[in-house]
């Protein structure tokens, strides 16, 4: 094999953790009461930890285009779970841009997706499964194939950037033992605690649930505790392979990025541990960099940042200036306190189960239905962010000079993007998104969604609940 020039060898290797369903606010780095995350805690003393991190565009696809772009939703023409066709091709990924000046990339547990393009090597592991399975240690079967990938690219004489998607703590939230029992010390099957039922009365999701949550199962703290155990097990399982960078002699000349593609909504807003609507609980999303020859060690910064800006940050740190286009921006000025951010507001968008699209500030969240959904939700809400960060009331009625304000904002702002791309908003053009050709272009009816829209098996699920009793 020939050898790469001494200026692209001298550059640094590129580790990616994409997290799939991370949400910021339950890792202790970020706050959270229960100690979910002690080795990413202690990885963010030595490197940079971005306080106030989003993921404008859920959910998966969307939220990844946009990471591994430096563009938005404008840029990737990517908006839906669901997405249609391949990625816009004006467009250039992580991969392949490093791709093209030298280094070896590899994917692990992402292959196929839209998001996912240019890389040389795509290898896959156990991800799913159900109570038939029993736990699933699906951070630990992404170790047993990425740490030999890990090695063989380390051996070589290039550098390379692996990216790896855990699918912890994403549903089904099973972690192997202790981290199950590690947050919960009580009696999930208590038959006065009555939490759970909302969500198995929810008919779109309930099948789904009874695949993997344990029958009779009537406290949510159990199931939120599966998965804050599940993020915990992670993260475990993460120190494995910083123990294996270490042995191997490259953690320092490597750039360890941890990102998530989008949060998740537990028991929040109905929505019923999964990760769709443009609630806080789903945008909120960790970033924290380590590479001590370029970024401070135990820095926290507050400003607003997006996954846009990764793309470009990973440029400025590498010293590369490639021809591609970014909406996003190297964070560096930041790192160094000479801006404290660069936007403030910014344009979120859902095509997971629902339609949405609004307008976040710093004070206030305007969220707009673009057809009615199966949570019989308004078609406007707009949340008072500082006395309110939950977004528990509903105020567009009551204030509707802020969602007239709000609305022009973002308006003004897709027109720009518009004309910018020469395209249409995406979120007006991407066609089934829902995955029901039969139902046409959009729901008409919360009704219409609440009966089409379904994850799960029942048959396997009867199976399964019968076995259990």
């Amino acid at each position: 094999m020939p050898k790469s020039p001494a200026s692209i060898k001298d550059k640094p290797n590129v580790v990616l953790f994409g997290i799939d369903s991370l949400v910021s606010t339950h890792m202790s780095c970020y706050g959270y009461h229960h100690y979910t995350t002690p080795h990413i805690d202690e990885f963010a003393e030595e490197g940079v930890l971005f306080e106030n991190n989003f993921c404008p565009h859920v959910p998966t696809t969307s939220g990844y285009a946009s990471m591994l772009t430096g563009r938005d939703c404008f840029g990737t023409n990517v908006v839906a779970l669901r997405h249609h066709g391949p990625m816009s091709e004006k467009t250039k990924t992580l991969a392949e841009i490093l791709g093209k000046v030298g280094y070896e990339t590899t994917c692990v547990g992402f292959t196929g997706n839209p998001a996912s393009r240019g890389f040389h090597n795509y290898l896959d592991y156990v991800g799913w499964g159900s109570l038939e399975d029993g736990s699933l240690p699906k951070a630990g079967n992404l170790n047993d194939v990425a740490i030999p990938e890990l090695e063989r690219l380390a051996a070589g004489d290039k550098p390379f950037f692996l990216m790896l998607r855990h699918m912890d703590p994403h549903s089904p939230y099973m972690p192997p033992k202790p981290f199950d029992r590690m947050f919960y010390h009580g009696n999930e099957f208590d038959k006065r605690n009555k939490s759970m039922k909302p969500v198995f009365d929810f008919v779109p999701f309930r099948d789904y649930f009874l695949t993997w949550m344990p029958p009779g199962v009537t406290d949510k703290d159990y199931i939120i505790a599966q998965y804050d155990g599940a993020v915990a097990y992670m993260d475990a399982c993460i120190k494995s392979f910083f123990m294996a960078m270490e042995d191997l002699g490259i953690l320092d000349d490597t750039l360890v990025i941890i990102n998530a593609d989008h949060g998740e909504t537990l028991y929040d807003h109905e929505c019923w541990f999964d990760h769709h609507g443009t609630y806080d609980v789903t945008l909120r999303v960790p970033l924290i960099m380590r590479y001590p020859r370029r970024l401070p060690a135990g820095l926290r910064v507050p400003g607003f940042t997006q996954h846009k800006d990764l793309v470009p940050t990973v440029m400025d740190l590498l010293d590369l200036k490639p021809r591609a286009t970014f909406d996003g921006r190297s964070l560096m000025p930041m790192v160094r306190g000479e801006v404290s951010m660069f936007e403030s507001e910014f344009y979120i968008t859902e095509c997971t189960w629902m339609r949405k699209h609004g307008w976040r500030t710093p004070e206030w969240k305007l969220i707009v239905a673009l057809e009615p959904d199966f949570h019989f939700k308004p078609p406007v809400e707009l949340y008072n962010l500082a006395q309110d960060p939950d977004e528990l009331n509903n105020v567009a009625e009551q204030e509707p000079g802020v969602v007239e304000m709000l609305r022009k904002r973002m308006d003004d702002f897709i027109a720009k993007r518009e004309k910018e791309e020469g395209i249409r908003n995406p979120m007006f053009t991407q066609e089934c998104w829902h995955g029901y050709p039969e139902v046409g272009p959009a729901f008409k009816s919360s009704e219409q969604a609440y009966n089409t829209l379904h994850i799960g098996d029942p048959v396997k699920a009867r199976e399964l609940q019968a076995k259990a009793h």
